[in-house]
């Protein structure tokens, strides 16, 4: 079918079934967190003892009470059957990076042949899915199928809605019957209470007034959006999530214009009916708009508990692409669904708060003053240069190779930028001189009718995979289609280390001294050390530069430029000695994880080598023969039926060729071991692919429209 024809269907026959129209009162006062299980819903409806008990786990980390177990089970049901839910599920992680759910219904038969609703403290707390077809790193064998699902009270249940119905989703930790964990979870709430145990004795020198402290994050989603009617004429996307063929537009994005530009309508009301959904499951997002490619967008909210927002952000993925659907388009969370325009990204903004409510990142008026906020801020310079390689392993995917390091997205290489202010004041304090440099001042606009702005001391750095933000630092290098789980847990776990090592320092250098002079002056002279020792990994300039690879290289930086290059060095002894020493990950659960991520992207490449094969052989390579089949019909002496005919038989037949070459490619494994198969994907796979694009693109520009089978990048990028 020509799909020239399609253009206009796609852009004119969505329609809207059914929406729901609210007021702004409405969304502020009563839509939000609606269909959640909140700490305020619980008071109402627990006795003063159990919420108090249970209140104990959820801001104190205490063990939860067993025995107070039916009682919250019973509230929590009642609340769900007041929402409409017939169904309850433990919502849990697996390692493939999604999420799963087994729904149970309340339904109980009894035996005068009627049902009551019930459910039990037992089934809260606990559930028994198969644990066999869930990927484990030979943690568990096929056979043994056993896995359990436990019940995690910081994250609170919420309601999930479909077109017929609801189900009450509860939170939960996913681990196998030998009490290993199987999920992404369960090391994110271990290195929450790593953090929480390294960090408060620094707190306690420091005099501050705190007794628990977390981590919070809030994380950027980018995504795509194409017309339906295109993403089901392309198996690639169908099949992979990503283009693999498609010639570069004659228009792309080099005019910028999509960019913070007005949303186009029919976008407009997908994103209002999307963000309706997540303020009623209490995802406090705040920013949407254009992102620089044509049909590509961003949804952000605010900070939250890091294993909150960690779960928050896979219902965002999965409310985006469920909503699109309604509108007529497809959400792509690809990292790279369009070769030659920007990919797409899930920038992290991590800090550190305590139950009081102090930021530990924020610097305030005089960062050089804010001897606090120094320690903490080197801590983080020291955790990012000693862990460049765990960093750079929690973002490693086959998808997210083809972003990292383009002209659009961090490079490979981990480095931290400071900003002019910040890094003044470091290098101050390296030599000696203290005090403060650069400051921000005023902005004048050159007009009258124009406020006088407050000026930042230091511009923003795009280009950064991990940059100071202002009273958070951003981890920009994550995926756009990635559970934000694995680079928070490590983000956690290796400040962790850092704050635990200088808090060590710190009290020998007081050595027992309690003033505040003291105090500063200990942690000033530590902060100097820590900064001249890890100073490397400051970075300010422009990351894609090729002088920076040169530069980093010199420096002694890390450049792991594939997936496969840093999951090798996951399972180092010192990575292992790390997730060991903080009760995070044991070895044998780092390797399986390792393992998975060997398999993942063994099995993601090989996917796409096999829809490459199916999509150039049965649909491009017959477009091309049918195109000079019409052409050799022509009985013309033309010098232009000559040199087109020319042109599609010379790219028809280097098509043909490199289609040989694949499919041996793909014919062959590369070794019996998971990471040997990996390893023929990246140096084997992955190039004959490319040879194949290279003649198929080709063959797109100089092809009839109407023989051409797939919708080009001019129509999927621009029709909306």
């Amino acid at each position: 079918m020509n799909q020239e024809f399609n253009t206009l269907k796609a852009a004119k026959t969505w329609h809207l079934d059914s929406f729901t129209e609210y007021a702004p009162s409405d969304v502020i006062g009563q839509i939000f967190a609606q269909d959640v299980l909140t700490l305020e819903e619980l008071r109402q409806r627990l006795s003063r003892p159990v919420f108090k008990s249970l209140q104990g786990t959820l801001e104190r980390g205490q063990t939860l009470d067993p025995a107070i177990a039916d009682t919250v089970a019973l509230a929590m049901k009642t609340w769900a059957m007041e929402k409409g839910a017939t169904h309850y599920t433990h919502w849990f992680q697996p390692l493939t990076g999604s999420t799963a759910e087994k729904h149970d219904s309340f339904l109980t038969p009894t035996s005068d042949g009627s049902a009551i609703a019930t459910f039990s403290g037992k089934e809260l707390i606990q559930a028994e899915p198969d644990a066999s077809s869930f990927p484990s790193g030979g943690l568990r064998a096929t056979f043994e199928a056993r896995g359990y699902t436990a019940w995690d009270p910081s994250s609170p249940a919420f309601i999930m809605r479909h077109s017929n119905g609801a189900t009450l989703c509860i939170p939960t930790a996913f681990a196998s019957w030998t009490g290993e964990a199987l999920d992404l979870k369960t090391p994110l709430l271990r290195s929450i209470e790593a953090l929480n145990i390294a960090v408060m004795p620094a707190l306690k020198l420091m005099g501050a007034d705190a007794s628990r402290v977390s981590s919070s994050l809030g994380a950027e989603q980018e995504y795509f959006l194409i017309a339906e009617e295109y993403y089901y004429a392309r198996p690639d996307l169908v099949m992979t999530g990503r283009t693999l063929f498609g010639a570069p537009p004659p228009r792309g994005q080099e005019l910028e214009d999509h960019y913070f530009g007005a949303i186009p309508d029919r976008v407009l009301s997908f994103m209002a009916d999307a963000e309706t959904q997540m303020y009623a499951l209490g995802i406090p997002v705040k920013t949407r708009h254009n992102e620089v490619a044509p049909g590509q967008f961003e949804i952000a909210p605010i900070y939250e508990n890091s294993n909150v927002a960690a779960d928050h952000q896979q219902l965002i993925m999965q409310i985006l692409r469920n909503t699109a659907r309604k509108y007529g388009l497809v959400a792509l969370l690809h990292e790279k669904p369009f070769a030659g325009v920007n990919g797409s990204g899930k920038h992290c903004n991590w800090s550190m708060g305590t139950d009081t409510g102090m930021n530990l990142l924020e610097p305030g008026d005089t960062p050089h003053e804010n001897m606090q906020f120094m320690f903490f801020c080197a801590a983080v310079i020291k955790a990012v240069d000693e862990h460049q390689d765990l960093l750079r392993v929690s973002v490693a995917s086959a998808q997210n190779d083809h972003r990292l390091g383009a002209n659009e997205a961090p490079p490979a290489i981990i480095s931290i930028f400071l900003g002019d202010e910040l890094t003044d004041i470091l290098d101050r304090l390296a030599s000696g001189q203290g005090g403060r440099g650069a400051s921000a001042g005023v902005m004048g606009l050159g007009s009258s009718v124009l406020p006088h702005l407050p000026r930042h001391a230091g511009d923003r750095n795009r280009t950064s995979p991990f940059a100071f933000t202002g009273n958070k630092f951003e981890f920009r290098a994550a995926g756009s289609s990635q559970s934000i789980s694995l680079p928070i847990t490590v983000l956690n776990i290796i400040v962790a280390d850092a704050v635990e090592q200088m808090t060590a320092q710190l009290r020998e250098r007081l050595n027992g001294s309690r003033s505040k002079r003291s105090l500063d002056e200990a942690i000033a002279g530590l902060v100097k050390d820590v900064y001249a020792q890890h100073q490397r990994i400051i970075f300010n300039g422009d990351g894609y530069s090729d002088a920076w690879h040169q530069e980093a290289e010199a420096r002694g930086l890390l450049n792991l430029r594939t997936t496969l290059d840093a999951i090798e060095i996951f399972t180092s002894e010192k990575n292992v000695s790390l997730f060991e020493r903080f009760n995070v990950l044991s070895k044998r659960e780092l390797e399986a994880r390792q393992e998975v991520m060997y398999d993942i992207y063994f099995k993601t490449v090989n996917i796409e080598g096999e829809t490459t094969e199916y999509m150039a052989q049965t649909l491009i390579l017959p477009a091309a023969v049918s195109y000079l089949a019409e052409l050799g019909e022509i009985e013309s002496g033309s010098r232009a039926v000559k040199g087109v005919t020319q042109k599609v038989s010379d790219l028809a037949d280097e098509l043909y060729d490199a289609l040989a070459d694949l499919h041996t490619q793909n014919s062959a494994t590369g070794g019996e071991e998971v990471h040997e198969k990996a390893h023929h994907m990246r140096d084997h796979v992955l190039p004959a692919m490319l040879k194949v694009r290279v003649a198929a693109d080709g063959l797109e520009k100089v092809v009839a429209g109407k023989h051409w089978p797939l919708p080009s990048y001019r129509q999927m990028l621009f029709v909306k």
